[in-house]
């Protein structure tokens, strides 16, 4: 056998999510900034991190679309992301734009059903994802750490309910107005 033979192929997809330690260190933080990991400390997320899988998207390219099964949260590591919906064949409305430090999808990891919404790069992007059952397991290991987990999942359910509660009223008030 000869070198070519041994040699390693490098593929982007399959790359370690770090390529130096101040990006793991910038990771970490950004994790730590999310209401779901803001309760761990360091150590805890480092624990994580073996957990998180990298993926890159170009401009236009999807990430999951709308009806899909609902596999993981995602965080922006780098670019923008645009939240779709389908509301008819043909009418496309635009949810919310995400950049770099942005989370979307977390829905997922309570419930698993199918995506509400498409989630296309508006730019390229890199972004971090958690599969539901990557997390499942890690929550069985650490029952303590999953209530923190659930806790903050919990937390960003009912603030974007209010939210979307307190948009309701005011597009409401503003229909009644005549």
């Amino acid at each position: 056998m000869n070198n070519k033979d041994n040699q390693t192929i490098k593929s982007s997809f399959w790359s370690n999510i770090f390529n130096s330690p101040g990006e793991k260190s910038d990771f970490i933080e950004s994790l730590r900034s999310i209401p779901i990991f803001k309760e761990f400390s360091k150590r805890d997320v480092s624990q994580l991190l073996n957990l998180f899988h990298n993926r890159n998207y170009l401009a236009g390219e999807y990430i999951f679309y709308q009806d899909d099964p609902g596999i993981g949260l995602y965080i922006i590591r780098e670019g923008e992301v645009v939240i779709q919906r389908n509301v008819d064949s043909n009418i496309l409305i635009s949810l919310a734009t995400f950049g770099k430090g942005d989370f979307f999808g977390e829905l997922a990891l309570v419930d698993g059903e199918k995506r509400s919404a498409s989630a296309v790069a508006k730019k390229d992007s890199k972004v971090a994802v958690i599969f539901k059952p990557d997390l499942d397991d890690f929550i069985e290991r650490f029952p303590r750490k999953g209530i923190k987990i659930l806790q903050g999942i919990a937390e960003i359910v009912t603030v974007r309910l209010r939210k979307l509660n307190e948009d309701h009223i005011s597009l409401q008030s503003k229909l009644n107005v005549k």
